[in-house]
Order: C-alpha cells, then structure tokens, then sequence
C-alpha cells in the first residue's frame, strides 16, 4: 500500500476522531416537542401523541373543518384573562375527533403543569391549582331554549361579532364528533367580572356527538355546563371545581349516565339546574342517572339548586357529606294573593315534570333538612310558606332514601387509571 493510501486512511479516523469529540462538546440539540397553535384553523387537521400543542389564545375549529387529535396527546394553554384567556372552541359545523383510551388518554392541561410527552399526570400542580388556562368548548346546532324567544346563543366570553360562538338550531341529531377518554384540567380563566370559562363547555350540542369518560379537575367555574343541545354523556367525572360540578341550562335534553363530582370547602352546588329561558324548545326533559356526589368539607356544599323551570328527572343518584339543603326555586306574581309562576316547585309538585326518585342521602343526622323552596328576591319570602315546605319534604320522603349506612354504590370503576383524581389519589 503506498504511502499516499496510507494517509488517507489516517485522514478517516482523524476526522472521525474529531467529529465525535464535537458531538460531545457541542450535542445536536433533540427536536422541540412543543407546537404552538393559534387563531382558526381553516383545513383538517391532527394532532400528534409525540408533540405538546400550546393553545395561545382561542384556537377555533371552523365550519366544514375536522380536528383530530390523536391519543395521548397533551394540550396545554396559555395562561391569560379577558380576551387573551386560550381555549379551544369547536364552532357550529365543526369536528373535533378526540378519542383516547385508559392507557392514552388525551390530556388538556395549563402551560404550567410539568407533565410530559408520554406521562398521564405532572407533578406541581394539586387540586387547588384553578383558573391556570381556558378549557374546552363545543357549539353545535341542535335546540336551545335561549332569552327572548331567540333560538340561537352565544357562548359568554366570545365576541358576539365573532361567529364561532353561536350555538343552537333545529338539528337534535347534530354531530360534532368525538370525545372519548379526555381530561381537562386546572382551566376556568376569567372572561370578565365574576364570570369564568367551564371546564367543558356543551352549547348546543347534538345527539350525534359521542362523548364518553370524561374528566374535568380543579376548574375555578363549572366542571360541565349545558346550554340546551341533546347530547348524551356517558361516564362524567368533575372534581374540585370553584363553583358547580355539573350545570344544565336553556332546556338541555340529553341523558347523563353514570357521573361523579368530589367537591371540596370550594365548590358550590354538585347540581345546579334550569330549566328553559324561552318561549322555544321549550319541552324538553333531561335525565341524570347513577350519580354519585360527594362533599369532603364539613363546613358547607349543596347537592343541588333546582332553579326556573328545571324540568327533567334525576334518578339513582346518591349524595354524601352535603350540609347545605337542596333548594327549589318558586317564585310569584306579586305579593298579594302569592300565586305561584311557572317554576321549579310547581314542576316537581303538580306538573310531576321534575322528578327526583330513588335517591340516597346520606347523612349522620337523618332529620336534617333536605329540602327547601326559595325565590330570587327577598319580597316574596312571605309567601313561601310551613305547608308548602312540608308537602316538599313529604314527596321527598316518598320517593327518595335519607339514611346514615355507609353502603352507597362504587361507580369509580370507570375512572380508574387514566383519571388525575384516581392517579393522584382522590378519587373516592
């Protein structure tokens, strides 16, 4: 071999030798996992297992437009209030396809949690981590009962300029897509004065939209909220929200099976239900069944706050650790003669349009009140009377169970392993 070869071959390892040292000293930094996102996507899309989707401001999935999100896939938001506050909102015609699994769950979460690609859970952030983003809203075209004989809403928090915030129509089969296996956590970002974004927002949502084991933690406002809509919901978990677990507005038609909220010295109402706000739409009846609602702090929490009009049934649920009684709105007229409007208390005591059967609530005082009418302004007081709160507590007691035995049903089954609540030990 001539020297000539000889010397290109030791040239080859140099070089090597050298590239090696560099790549030591000076490493290929990996690829950014983190895509940010912004303003109305206007083609389909998906979105990766393999990437963190940073929501700044409101990302807006636009009529005609399908947003696919693959699972185990995190999305975080942006903090900010007002205006500047991220969410991502599924306008009318719009698609979200978010289906997760228990072993990939897709995970909605504020730039602030440490969690990463691959994780189920972080670890800086606990229960009373709220209002550190937005959250998720969806807008379909099935019926809402809206103010003023309007058939059409707009979600509160969105410009009523900007389209994508209408809600509401005539189509009850309505499909805005899929949600499945999805976690939505530590949002609830004010929008204006005392008023904040839901965990998950469904205005208007249409019975062929599936969604099924859901979870909102740690929201400072609602964990769901109804606007109308038709859509059923199928393993629904909220816990430790600022306000109610589960809100139901504007004649919302749909059936919820299987839900659970854990609320703590926080929280508000585990319920809080109206019923329609117009002359539209307005028979529609909605069914919560094998609910379980539980109060950890023994200083105050409601089960629920049956407000106008509510109409539908609640059934098979079950309540515990509540100090505050159940509340069910009357009003009147006017104070002369006290006749009574249209209201929730007529609905569950003549209309038999709202009805609470086969419900547990459990107590260590099982003659504390469970019940109890009232009105939205202090003038008609007066005319809730004695009689009208015992012919409460008699239908009450007719059809629901207050007991001090610790057997209430275990419907956990449905959140376990790909829930923050069970991950963190919560979960009840």
């Amino acid at each position: 071999m001539n020297d000539f070869k000889w010397t290109s071959i030791l040239l080859a390892f140099f070089f090597v030798a050298i590239s090696f040292t560099a790549c030591e000293k000076y490493p290929v930094p990996e690829p950014d996992p983190r895509e940010a996102v912004s303003g109305i996507l206007t083609e389909n899309t998906t979105w990766k297992a393999d990437q963190i989707y940073i929501l700044d401001g409101k990302v807006v999935v636009s009529e005609g437009v399908t947003l696919t999100i693959e699972p185990g896939t995190i999305v975080k938001g942006l903090e900010g209030v007002g205006s500047l506050s991220s969410a991502l909102v599924v306008a009318r015609g719009g698609k979200i396809m978010a289906e997760g699994t228990v072993d990939q769950p897709i995970i909605f979460t504020s730039i602030l949690d440490n969690i990463d690609v691959g994780q189920k859970s972080g670890t800086n952030l606990d229960q009373n981590d709220r209002s550190k983003w937005g959250g998720v809203i969806v807008c379909g075209k099935s019926p809402a009962s809206v103010q003023d004989g309007d058939v059409e809403g707009n979600v509160d928090g969105i410009p009523a300029n900007e389209s994508y915030g209408k809600y509401g129509g005539s189509d009850v089969s309505d499909n805005s897509g899929v949600l499945r296996f999805v976690s939505i956590r530590h949002g609830g970002a004010e929008i204006g004065e005392g008023n904040e974004i839901n965990g998950l927002t469904l205005a208007g949502v249409g019975n062929g939209t599936t969604i099924e084991n859901i979870e909102v933690v740690s929201n400072l406002d609602d964990g769901i909220e109804f606007f109308g809509g038709s859509v059923n919901v199928t393993n629904a978990l909220v816990a430790f929200q600022g306000d109610d677990a589960f809100d139901i507005d504007q004649n919302y038609s749909g059936t919820v099976t299987n839900l659970i909220s854990i609320q703590d010295g926080q929280g508000d109402n585990a319920l809080e239900i109206d019923g329609p706000e117009g002359a539209t739409h307005s028979d529609g009846l909605f069914t919560l069944i094998n609910g379980t609602f539980i109060c950890t702090d023994n200083s105050g929490g409601r089960a629920a706050t049956l407000k106008a009009k509510a109409q539908g049934t609640i059934k098979n649920c079950t309540f515990e650790g509540f100090k505050k009684p159940i509340r069910v709105r009357t009003s009147f007229v006017d104070t002369d003669d006290c006749v009574a409007k249209t209201d929730a208390y007529l609905n569950m005591m003549v209309n038999n349009t709202l009805i609470l059967e086969n419900n547990t609530y459990l107590s260590s005082d099982e003659a504390a009140t469970l019940i109890g009418s009232y009105s939205d302004d202090g003038i008609y007081d007066a005319c809730i009377t004695n009689a009208m709160e015992n012919d409460l507590d008699l239908k009450f007691a007719t059809n629901n169970t207050v007991t001090a035995s610790q057997n209430m049903p275990d419907r956990t089954s449905a959140f376990q392993n790909w829930t923050w609540t069970d991950i963190n030990n919560q979960l009840q």
